[in-house]
């Protein structure tokens, strides 16, 4: 009869097992899942952008924008500065 400590010891390796098991076979179906469909034309698309006004020194932020690439805001009479990259 194997002792009480070994049955713990090989049932919480058969446990890690699964739970690798699982993981690993969750993360590569999320990498075969196609990419969902882009958003109508004229609906807003989340964006993450930041201007800088040239003139004043202004910073913006920008969230929502209409499409991926969105042009500069005007501010000062003159286009802002992008001093982020589009994320």
């Amino acid at each position: 009869m194997p002792a009480f400590s070994t049955i713990i010891w090989v049932s919480g390796g058969v446990g890690l097992c699964y739970v690798l098991w699982k993981s690993g076979i969750g993360m590569l179906r999320s990498m075969t899942t196609p990419m969902p469909p882009p958003p109508p034309a004229g609906e807003m698309r989340r964006i993450n952008v930041k201007y800088r006004c040239s003139m004043c020194g202004l910073e913006l932020k920008m969230t929502l924008a209409p499409d991926e690439d969105p042009p500069p805001p005007r501010h000062c009479l003159e286009d802002m500065d992008l001093i982020a990259p589009i994320a």
